[in-house]
């Protein structure tokens, strides 16, 4: 991955006039953009089979990320989703230490993006200085994305996560306790192997208490090659979707109460796009295609999409808001 110009030099003899390192053709809407910035990953994580597929973890570095994200923002984008298969872990190969604060404070200082939002973040050894990061600046969106996938330790011992149940409550205690508004946004695994009912219900226990903003459920699958595959798969299918089931209802609920407390309140709002008599558009609580969207009455025109825009929220349901223009 990475060597373009040797792809190019193997499909075309003019690769020498081509300065193709950091130039792209977008495939979301115009507004934002995910800057990648690393490719493959070395946790051994029991379940996963990505580190099969994509190799070991491979970090950009930082100058050519800031470089990219100020051409993105040249080119229109307004949001920035930085995203790789295990962000926390930028720069440990190519620098000797973790460098994602360091990229953070570079991208929300010389990038000119106006927001700036962290993706697939892993518990183990989250560096400090990208949670201060993410307090101090305010282009840098309230949210992190923090796929946790379980909270008994001993579930989370066989996953190979490299941390435990303690481990896992300090760090939420520690992002709250520094951005207090943040949003968290977690995913988790039902029905692995050992996961009993007693197991169940501590992780159903847990949901209650963290009541994240935003949060998925998979029912665990077997992957060929990995090691949890000599596990077998115990939990019969049908279990391991009741327990999804109901680990989605209890997170509705929490979702819902969340989303009522923020009626009355003027949030900033980027426009996605029109649907009949709405405007649909996102809070920094919330990522493109996967979390809430705000239905904005018309009330004004000459909006577009890409537009911030101050909305009053007069209304929540389980995975929207409602609001008006201010």
């Amino acid at each position: 991955m990475h060597e373009w110009e040797k792809i190019i030099a193997a499909i075309s003899e003019s690769s020498d006039s081509l300065d193709f390192p950091g130039k792209r053709e977008l495939s979301t809407p115009r507004h934002y953009a995910y800057l990648k910035v690393a490719e493959g990953c070395n946790r051994s994580c029991s379940y996963c089979a990505i580190p099969l597929i994509r190799g070991a973890h491979r970090s950009r570095p930082i100058d050519d990320l800031v470089a990219e994200a100020k051409q993105l923002v040249q080119n229109g984008v307004k949001e920035l989703l930085v995203i790789s298969q295990d962000t926390t872990y930028y720069g440990l190969d190519l620098y000797r230490r973790r460098r994602l604060g360091e990229l953070l404070e570079r991208l929300a200082t010389e990038s000119g993006a106006q927001w700036i939002r962290l993706h697939y973040t892993y518990p183990t050894s989250f560096p400090e200085d990208a949670i201060e990061a993410i307090a101090r600046h305010q282009n840098i969106c309230n949210y992190i994305d923090i796929p946790l996938q379980h909270i008994n330790s001993h579930i989370l011992n066989s996953m190979q996560r490299g941390i435990d149940r303690e481990g896992t409550l300090r760090l939420i205690d520690r992002f709250r306790q520094l951005i207090p508004d943040v949003a968290i946004r977690t995913t988790l695994i039902a029905g692995y192997p050992g996961e009993t009912e007693k197991e169940f219900n501590e992780l159903m226990d847990f949901v209650r208490q963290a009541r994240f903003d935003r949060m998925g459920c998979f029912a665990y699958s077997p992957e060929e090659g990995t090691p949890a595959y000599r596990l077998g798969d115990p939990v019969p299918e049908e279990e391991k979707q009741r327990r999804v089931a109901e680990l989605m209802a209890l997170q509705e609920g929490i979702s819902l109460e969340i989303n009522r407390s923020r009626i009355g309140r003027t949030l900033c709002c980027i426009v996605d796009r029109r649907e009949g008599d709405y405007l649909i558009g996102r809070t920094e609580y919330d990522s493109p295609e996967v979390d809430d969207e705000v239905l904005i009455r018309q009330t004004a025109k000459g909006i577009r999409s890409g537009d911030f825009v101050q909305v009053h929220i007069t209304d929540a349901m389980e995975n929207d808001l409602t609001g008006e223009v201010v």
